[in-house]
């Protein structure tokens, strides 16, 4: 058995405020569109953690720190890549908020996201930021299209 696979490095950050606010993201690629927390690709080498920052500069013009990894969500895609996404969150945010060519930011009230055009899985993903029980989100190959926590 092979120790080593191909594997696609992705983070996800959910940025809140101490109003209850969280800080959303619709997405204009044609990949996962929807609105969403900000995130990016973890670039060859590169940290898992000093990812998540920059690409939350990249995307939404803020600077963040302190960020803690709440959970990991992953799947194979089609040619056996295993997926993997770090889920980080802060409550820790300076500079200016603004968009980028990834999609509009935006402020909205935690408790009113479902009035949004979520992205698929994003109420499972939602879940797994807030709840204390699972650290992890994973679609099976086994099962098709089921997601479990773990």
């Amino acid at each position: 058995m092979a120790k080593n696979e191909r594997t696609e490095l992705m983070n996800i950050c959910m940025i809140y405020d101490d109003k209850g606010n969280v800080l959303m993201q619709n997405r204009r690629k044609k990949d996962w569109p929807g609105v969403t927390f900000p995130g990016g690709h973890v670039e060859p080498g590169e940290s898992l953690v000093l990812s998540v920052i920059r690409e939350i500069k990249e995307e939404t013009g803020l600077d963040i720190e302190d960020v803690r990894l709440c959970g990991v969500k992953e799947w194979f895609e089609e040619d056996g890549t295993r997926a993997m996404v770090f889920f980080y969150k802060t409550c820790r945010y300076s500079g200016t908020l603004r968009s980028s060519r990834e999609g509009e930011v935006f402020w909205a009230p935690l408790n009113k996201l479902n009035q949004y055009s979520l992205a698929s899985d994003f109420e499972r993903n939602l879940e797994l930021f807030l709840s204390e029980e699972i650290s992890e989100l994973f679609y099976d190959p086994e099962e098709e299209h089921v997601l479990k926590s773990y």
